[in-house]
């Protein structure tokens, strides 16, 4: 079992940035991978970024290259999400999640069967 905690979100202008966090207790083992995914109203939930706990590996979608960062505190069992030069656009409930297996997977919602509740990002023009 693993529960994840988000935190982080607000709201923001234009150019501006935030930072997510995600807690993450139960099965953290060094492999253990935590994705970032956003759902904005209307749309597909869509992968952002993805990490694994002891830092190994890391990815990111096209979109999040150069403005999103994603890092992690292993003493901490917690996974951040640096987000900056905000767009609009970038406006979505954010969530963090973690696959059943170890090691990260596709980055596809489908994929990760562990879910936190979400953090709003709301980004203003």
């Amino acid at each position: 079992q693993v529960l994840l905690v988000e935190s982080g979100g607000g709201s923001v202008q234009a150019g501006g940035s935030l930072r997510l966090s995600c807690t993450v207790s139960g099965n953290t083992d060094s492999r253990r991978c935590v994705g970032w995914f956003r759902q904005a109203p209307g749309k597909e939930r869509e992968g952002v970024a993805a990490s694994e706990i002891g830092g190994g590996s890391t990815f990111y979608v096209d979109s999040a290259k150069g403005r999103f960062t994603i890092s992690q505190d292993n003493a901490k069992n917690t996974v951040y999400l640096q987000m900056n030069s905000l767009k609009p656009e970038d406006t979505a409930m954010y969530y963090c999640a973690a696959p059943y297996m170890s090691g990260c997977p596709v980055l596809d919602a489908r994929n990760f069967g562990y879910w936190g509740r979400g953090t709003q990002v709301s980004v203003s023009s």
